[in-house]
């Protein structure tokens, strides 16, 4: 029996399973975080998650986007064998239809991320296609749909190897994963490839991020088969590293490992690791060709009780009147709420900026006794000041940070870690990195009051804002002295951790 699936129920399926995602996060992943909420220990990454979980509750709640960054779309197809696509275009076509939807739809814009002629011009699409397409012909009559929005700044840690077949994979995670520092938004996910060759070890590592967390189930059970037990023992040594959530030190560096595996040659041991952010964002459909598919809406009581509120402890910041002897008497770790008016600019900004200097030529603003936030936000909807603007990978921006505090720059929002030459530059000139949680982009966005274009319009959301913003939340990542909360806080939890297992003589 021959089955028909009509191109208008594929797209439309594809555009709700792609506009569910941007705001409604797993309910596996919720609950496992509301559980590593509870048993964390750090302050910083309690209070972290404390702030995605808020974010969590607050997108699904309103229909907006759990990031800015609202991902490069992955799609995995199975088309059972006896269905047949009622299109003239092809599945790629029709699939990018769908995105095209979603990613347009008046009421929850999604953030255009899509760069055409990637090596040189990088000219963005406008709507968020192509997507990332990967088909299997399988038996059967259905066709089943895995859809997943994937953020940049966890893309951008994917690491891969061509092991030695005696080589361990444990060890080679283990080197890897300090080395993805927190750009990626830990806690999440690590999805792991192994075998075939290089390019399908890739494809099993990012389809494996698409299976349901059941670490706890696992443990509780306890490990099966050899895959099974690989799962477990990374898990466990990957949060024996003590990075913790956005890598300010603590228990919950991930939340699971998912492991998929394929025969390979006898000479080689590809393995592809992919991590999954804060910001997971993935669905699953089977149409049969009796209609699309809508996905069912989770009950908001399944949220944790978690209404994230800032510290009592944290300092209130004017930035309008901000001197570099203020800034020079905050401490890494300290929590902060900035007040008052910073400037916003990313890769983009930051590059027209350093071409302008080398030519001698004036720029848009003025940079001297600011304060600039990493940040490409979504377009605003209905009253919205701003849409989504959480903070995108401060390390993007590292090779650019001697230039901008030579303008005389005070201080810079970021997300994650800053690497030894940003961190250098930051001490020689007594300025500071702010981190802000990545993960948290719609409750960062209420901080934000005002917003105006004041240079490079052209660069849509990567051009340069003013924010006025109010109780903005950040924590000192990098003081003036060099102090670095990145490398410290994971050094103490690391420590920590070994000792509480030698005690229980784990």
């Amino acid at each position: 029996m021959t089955v028909t699936i009509s191109e208008s129920d594929l797209i439309e399926s594809v555009a709700d399973a792609l506009q569910y995602i941007s705001y409604f996060h797993p309910m596996d992943y919720i609950r496992a975080l509301g559980a590593a909420y509870e048993v964390e220990q750090g302050p910083a990454a309690k209070d972290a998650i404390a702030q995605i979980l808020t974010n969590s509750r607050m997108c699904a709640e309103g229909h907006r986007p759990i990031c800015q960054d609202t991902g490069i779309v992955t799609v995995f197809v199975k088309w059972g064998q006896q269905c047949v696509l009622d299109s003239t275009r092809s599945l790629q076509g029709v699939i990018d239809e769908g995105v095209r939807r979603a990613y347009l739809h008046p009421e929850n814009k999604l953030r255009a991320s899509i760069l055409a002629d990637p090596a040189f011009t990088r000219v963005n699409t406008k709507d968020n296609t192509p997507c990332v397409m990967s088909v299997e012909m399988v038996p059967g009559a259905t066709v089943s749909i895995d859809v997943a929005a994937k953020g940049g700044g966890s893309e951008n840690k994917s690491k891969f190897k061509m092991l030695n077949p005696s080589d361990s994979i444990v060890d080679w995670v283990l080197e890897m994963v300090p080395q993805m520092g927190a750009g990626w938004c830990p806690p999440g996910m690590l999805g792991i490839g192994i075998g075939g060759t290089a390019e399908k070890a890739m494809s099993l590592a990012k389809e494996s991020l698409m299976g349901h967390i059941d670490m706890a189930e696992l443990k509780a059970r306890g490990p099966r088969t050899d895959v099974e037990k690989l799962r477990v023992e990374i898990f466990d040594k990957v949060n024996a590293l003590g990075i913790g959530a956005q890598g300010l030190g603590g228990l919950a560096t991930i939340l699971d490992v998912k492991i998929l595996d394929y025969p390979t040659h006898a000479a080689s041991k590809p393995v592809a690791m992919i991590p999954n952010c804060a910001a997971t964002r993935h669905a699953h459909f089977t149409l049969d060709g009796s209609g699309p598919v809508f996905l069912e809406t989770p009950n908001l009581d399944d949220w944790p009780k978690v209404d994230w509120q800032p510290d009592a402890a944290s300092i209130r910041v004017d930035l309008d009147t901000l001197t570099a002897a203020d800034v020079q008497g905050w401490q890494q770790g300290d929590r902060l709420l900035l007040n008052g008016k910073m400037l916003t600019g990313r890769d983009a900004a930051h590059k027209r900026i350093a071409d302008m200097l080398a030519k001698g030529e004036p720029l848009p603003v003025e940079f001297a006794g600011r304060v600039i936030y990493y940040v490409g936000p979504v377009d605003p909807v209905g009253e919205e000041i701003v849409g989504p603007a959480g903070p995108t990978t401060a390390t993007r921006m590292d090779k650019f940070m001697d230039i901008m505090l030579e303008q005389g720059l005070l201080a810079c929002v970021g997300k994650a870690e800053r690497g030894p030459a940003a961190t250098a530059a930051i001490a020689k000139h007594k300025s500071a990195y702010l981190m802000a949680v990545g993960g948290a982009a719609y409750l960062v966005a209420r901080a934000i009051k005002g917003s105006k274009v004041v240079g490079f319009a052209d660069l849509g959301m990567e051009a340069i804002y003013e924010f006025e913003v109010k109780d903005f939340p950040v924590t000192v990542a990098v003081d003036s002295a060099g102090a670095n909360v990145h490398t410290l806080a994971p050094q103490m939890w690391s420590a920590k951790i070994r000792e509480e297992r030698l005690l229980e003589g784990v």
